[in-house]
């Protein structure tokens, strides 16, 4: 007669019960019994070099995948270790499963001094977590695993952390394995008739109707360049949602939100349709001031809060984005070649408005935009840190395709995010990806190098090396206050990839930028491209 499963192994066999492929975590002294579960289970595990890289790396397989990242962490120090790069998945709404340890039930709340212990660990990650859930009982997993997929896959998502005492890893559980299933999924929300009807007819009627699409709307390219060619509507999009609608597309107005000229566009529409999007500075690249909306303004997010925030509505439809767009399409009629054609001129006037605001002073990175567009596969992935370069390849490096944008230069806005989330982007789909961060960024997270390596990833790191926090740079110099603290001493970036096993090439022109990538996607270790900034 076979024995019971494990607490453990229960665990594994959900999270493959819910199709999860791969988890990234780094083994401690009170997680072996949880990883006794593993072998076996079907499970690839990926260890990072930190924690937090561990939660990046879920974050850039979220992102880059549409799939759940799943983290698995030791008590006390691991899951504070991966806060940051938990609080910037939440920020941008990304499905993120965290599991972590945490001491033996007995201990819990005494103060005794144990190993990892934190006086009250469930308290820290409640900030930025969309649910947080402490097992008491092993019997109780199978409920709360089914209750973390439920609110990851059916609502507004962001991480959930459970945490398993030590003591109940090993704890037998009734019944053999096979009891252990995915429970259903729910159905996300379709909007209501009567609401639908309400935003047909207004967006039917309007002559001068604006799309806005937010990161929540990753599912909705088809619908989305649908409704723009029904409506004859330009298409706005956050940095978060940037490539969902074909930047080629001549509807498509990119993630150019932040200038006058597209901020008039907007305010003077008579209809906007803001798509899962917060009207957030961080959709406008820090623009504090929001739209004063002039027209009709219908909102639609699946979280009923945000409806009402930054911006109140005239129509707001809780509901899911993708299937209110196909509710939508349904609703209206085929569009106007002729109104179309007109409002893909009016779109071209206002981005060469949009190109005369952003050129200023940036006029020697543009070059490096363009190179860098060139040598892009077609669907690749771009995954950008927080650096100069990137701001400019937010707004003038156009993508095709939805989940081909990976940034956290938008929401929390932390640095070293780009190495580990490329990482796991690059885990998560065939897609080609190419990472793009700072030389001070990168110093965050060097050690994810090692991961990439082990991992055999084609994987090109551009490094913008301009010896320092370059932007902070500028800005002190805008604000006349004396540089302090932004102005670094850099490592030699290609012997350093290559004492990882990595290789490495230094570059300090544009038409250089084409080969090294091609070159770089050809290898089966990652290359960092070290860039010699202007």
């Amino acid at each position: 007669m076979s024995s019971a499963p494990t607490c453990a192994q229960v665990l594994m066999r959900l999270l493959r019960e819910y199709q999860v492929e791969k988890v990234f975590g780094i083994p401690g002294v009170h997680t072996i019994e949880l990883y006794r579960g593993l072998p076996g289970s079907g499970l690839q595990h990926v260890t990072p070099r930190h924690e937090q890289g561990a939660a990046f790396m879920a974050d850039g397989y979220a992102r880059a995948s549409g799939k759940i990242g799943v983290c698995f962490l030791i008590t006390g120090p691991g899951l504070t270790n991966a806060a940051t790069a938990m609080a910037q998945a939440y920020s941008d709404s990304i499905p993120m499963l965290v599991i972590s340890a945490v001491n033996r039930r007995e201990d819990l709340g005494m103060g005794r001094g144990r190993l990892h212990e934190l006086p009250r660990q469930s308290d820290v990650s409640r900030g930025y977590c969309v649910w947080q859930h402490s097992v008491t009982q092993a019997e109780q997993l199978p409920e709360v695993m089914h209750r973390a997929f439920q609110l990851l896959n059916s609502g507004r998502p962001g991480p959930v952390h459970i945490e398993i005492p030590i003591d109940l890893f090993p704890a037998p559980m009734p019944g053999s394995m096979d009891d252990y299933r995915a429970a259903p999924t729910a159905a996300r929300p379709a909007a209501s008739d009567a609401a639908v009807t309400t935003a047909a007819e207004w967006l039917q009627k309007a002559e001068r109707p604006v799309i806005l699409l937010g990161g929540g709307a990753q599912a909705c390219a088809v619908d989305a360049t649908a409704l723009a060619d029904k409506l004859a509507a330009p298409v706005f999009e956050s940095l978060a949602a940037k490539g969902i609608v074909d930047e080629r597309h001549p509807l498509c107005g990119g993630a150019n939100l932040s200038f006058d000229a597209v901020r008039n566009r907007i305010e003077n529409a008579d209809v906007v349709l803001a798509v899962a999007t917060e009207l957030a500075e961080t959709d406008r690249n820090l623009v504090r001031e929001n739209y004063n909306f002039k027209g009709k303004l219908i909102r639609v997010d699946i979280d009923a809060g945000q409806l009402v925030c930054n911006a109140s509505p005239d129509l707001a439809i809780c509901a899911d984005a993708a299937e209110t767009l196909a509710q939508l399409n349904r609703a209206l009629p085929e569009g106007n070649a002729e109104r179309r054609d007109q409002a893909a001129d009016e779109l071209a006037e206002i981005l060469q408005a949009c190109r005369k605001e952003w050129w200023p002073g940036s006029e020697e990175r543009f070059p490096w935009v363009q190179a860098l567009r060139a040598a892009l596969p077609e669907d690749g992935v771009l995954v950008t840190d927080s650096t100069q370069l990137a701001y400019n390849t937010n707004h003038a490096l156009p993508l095709y395709r939805a989940r081909s944008h990976v940034t956290c230069t938008t929401g929390y806005g932390t640095l070293g995010f780009a190495l580990p989330a490329a990482i796991g982007a690059r885990l998560s789909t065939e897609r080609d990806v190419v990472a793009l961060i700072g030389d001070g960024g990168l110093m965050f997270t060097l050690g994810e190098l090692a991961v990439a390596v082990e991992q055999e990833l084609p994987l090109p790191i551009l490094v913008w090396n301009n010896a320092g926090y370059g932007e902070i740079r500028d800005f002190m110099d805008d604000a006349q206050v004396p540089q302090e603290g932004v102005n670094l001493r850099t490592p030699d970036f290609v012997a350093l990839a290559k004492s990882f096993g990595a290789e490495g090439c230094r570059i300090d022109r544009p038409e250089q930028l084409g080969p090294a990538i091609a070159e770089a996607l050809c290898r089966n270790t990652p290359t960092f491209i070290e860039i010699t900034a202007p």
